[in-house]
């Protein structure tokens, strides 16, 4: 049994910004899944299920970015899932849009949702799935831009990501993390509509 995390904060006033992919992951993941029972928690939402034969528990903490690793670990528990069975999909503001990093443990590197999680379970060891989501070249603060929506001319790019992100999850189930990450870790970002006619 795996548990497979998609970070982001509940409510329709973060839905569709740039911190809440993990969630959109995770949504994707939940219409591959075969038939499955909805475990409800003030703490989480949670469907228990399989994913292309895999048992799994998908995971979107309801505790708010800077609290998920109060979901995390209460889900361990009430699924006895060991930490290196525990798969986090995040967005990160340092990879290009559209671009996908899998890893097998590492830093939260200064992302909340990583470092809370990382403070409850008392390691760095877990599967993490990470998602471009870049960085404004304007600067502004940073909390403001992870929690704005994002462009018009990164939404495919965006959504593309998703589905990929997904499938590097069912990859990291199925056939283990190193298999994961040579898979997807090569892959280029593409691009948008826009770029493509200005490169044509």
């Amino acid at each position: 049994m795996h548990l497979v995390v998609g970070l982001g904060n509940p409510g329709d006033r973060y839905r569709g910004t740039r911190h809440n992919v993990g969630f959109e992951v995770i949504d994707v993941l939940g219409e591959r899944a075969a038939a499955g029972r909805l475990r409800p928690d003030p703490d989480w939402w949670a469907l228990e299920a399989r994913v292309e034969g895999c048992p799994v528990v998908l995971l979107k903490p309801l505790t708010f970015m800077n609290r998920s690793g109060l979901a995390v670990r209460s889900a361990m528990e009430a699924w006895e899932v060991a930490p290196e069975a525990v798969v986090v999909v995040v967005d990160d503001v340092a990879l290009p849009t559209g671009r996908l990093r899998v890893r097998s443990r590492g830093s939260h590197g200064g992302h909340n949702g990583l470092r809370s999680i990382e403070e409850a379970l008392g390691t760095r060891d877990f599967p993490r799935v990470r998602i471009g989501v870049g960085s404004d070249p304007e600067g502004p603060d940073l909390a403001d831009y992870v929690l704005s929506p994002f462009s018009s001319r990164d939404i495919l790019i965006v959504r593309r990501a998703v589905g990929r992100a997904a499938e590097a999850v069912v990859a990291v189930l199925r056939e283990g993390v190193e298999a994961a990450m040579n898979r997807y870790n090569a892959e280029a970002v593409e691009q948008s509509p826009e770029e493509a006619d200005t490169a044509t």
